[in-house]
């Protein structure tokens, strides 16, 4: 079996193919195709794959190359992890967003919309790439913002593009460990888009222990989570909501400290992998100079949002995410080898949430085989999660339609009808700024 990863230069490789060797079943991953635009980041990445497979003696096969056909051309998997225009994209997404006020995390908000509006183009052109050369391939997909692009590669690719994200499973296996369940066995019922989802239930059988963290006030503070949000808010909801929705309960307050940060998260990234990659070319020991860079990377984690809500430095435990690498693997194994699982998802929604249409992307848990993932049955969005929902799905349709069409008026659009920009001429701002940064973004047309 032979996995292709776009993106293969990135960062975060290595944990894909940690889990890979880790596997020793048949029908395993045997070949793997790193592609990336970047030869350099390329090659430095390879030797991290060299060090991590030294002394394993059946490590799958490790291939690089730049050229986007010969990477797709017969593969069974494509695992996408693209990042268009880079960190120092991500860096200028946050920069120009914090200069109106206004929230630029790459995924969520204005950083969220521009990110969409770089990557789209890009997402929908390697779909089409890969329809006409794996067009059995199944196609795992990473790439921020993960809904919205999977959305858009689903346009080609139907029910063969599945999105991936370790967040939700990261919140579940933590809140299943402070109430003292086993996450590998509870059943998760949660609902929502990427970055932008709510726990509702936690069941061992048929109970549901999600109420034993809601009536015990140091278990409800005592996980991330917890901390973020604080017990008597989680009270309100009744839920227990995805970390991303800390940058919408306390947006102004997330506002305001990263613009009082000495450097955006983008910034912050940019600098320490710049670093990696001189390292790794100067001759270092690859392994190693990756780990220290993805320890420091994962305690910095949002830590604005802890700042804010004073959480403190993330536990241990806390950094222990749900790991998308043993999500993508999981997720392989049941496919080729017919082994049903059950993971969250970024899907079509079918008929599983009432306030979205049938082909609308989202994340709920699924349970896939060899024939694909299938939504399993969850509580539906109450009124504000379902308000809030339709809102920001509302604006990721604006940006599939302005990536297609070229329209500079339903960009802006998209940025006016986000939940966390307040006026439409900061929209219109937004877009000139981001125009301005990235070229990219030249073929939006008045």
């Amino acid at each position: 079996m032979r996995l292709t990863i776009l993106g293969g230069g990135g960062f975060r490789v290595p944990l894909v193919y940690g889990a890979l060797l880790r596997d020793h079943e048949p029908g395993r991953i045997t070949e793997v195709t790193l592609h990336d635009v970047d030869a350099a980041r390329l090659t430095a990445i390879a030797r991290v794959l060299a060090d991590q497979a030294h002394g394993i003696p059946d490590a799958p096969l490790v291939h690089a190359t730049t050229d986007l056909d010969e990477a797709l051309t017969g593969t069974d998997f494509v695992f996408s992890a693209i990042r268009v225009g880079g960190l120092a994209g991500r860096a200028a997404d946050e920069r120009v967003a914090l200069a109106e006020g206004v929230l630029g995390q790459e995924t969520v908000g204005a950083g969220g919309i521009a990110y969409g509006l770089r990557t789209v183009p890009v997402a929908d052109a390697v779909a089409q790439r890969i329809k006409a050369l794996a067009p059995d391939a199944w196609v795992i997909n990473f790439t921020n913002p993960a809904g919205l692009v999977t959305e858009a590669m689903a346009r080609h690719l139907g029910e063969r593009v599945i999105g991936i994200c370790d967040s939700p499973v990261g919140l579940a296996r933590r809140v299943a460990r402070t109430v003292g369940a086993d996450p590998d066995v509870v059943r998760l019922d949660y609902a929502g888009l990427n970055h932008l989802g709510w726990l509702h239930g936690l069941y061992e059988g048929e109970q549901d222990v999600l109420p034993r963290l809601f009536a015990d006030d140091k278990l409800l503070t005592s996980f991330e989570e917890g901390r973020l949000f604080g017990a008597e808010w989680l009270r309100s909801l009744g839920s227990v909501p995805n970390e991303y929705l800390h940058y919408y309960y306390f947006n102004r307050e997330a506002v305001a400290a990263y613009q009082q940060a000495e450097r955006t998260r983008g910034a912050f990234l940019l600098d320490q992998q710049a670093r990696f990659y001189t390292t790794v070319a100067d001759g270092a020991h690859a392994w190693d100079a990756w780990d220290r860079t993805r320890a420091e990377r994962e305690a910095t984690y949002m830590n604005e949002n802890r700042e804010v809500s004073g959480a403190g430095e993330r536990a241990a435990d806390d950094m222990q995410s749900g790991g998308y690498e043993k999500v993508a693997l999981a997720l392989m194994r049941a496919i080729a080898r017919d082994e049903a699982a059950t993971l969250i998802l970024n899907v079509r929604n079918g008929a599983s949430l009432d306030a979205l249409d049938t082909e609308a992307v989202i994340e709920i848990p699924c349970r896939i085989d060899a024939s694909g993932p299938r939504p399993l049955p969850v509580t539906q969005l109450t009124g504000h999660e379902a308000g809030l929902v339709s809102a920001v799905k509302a604006v990721e349709r604006c940006v599939l339609e302005a990536a297609e069409s070229g329209s500079a008026r339903t960009a802006v659009k998209a940025f006016a009808l986000h939940p966390l920009v307040d006026s439409v001429q900061v929209a219109r701002r937004l877009l000139d700024g981001y125009r301005a940064a990235h070229p990219g973004l030249a073929y939006l047309r008045p």
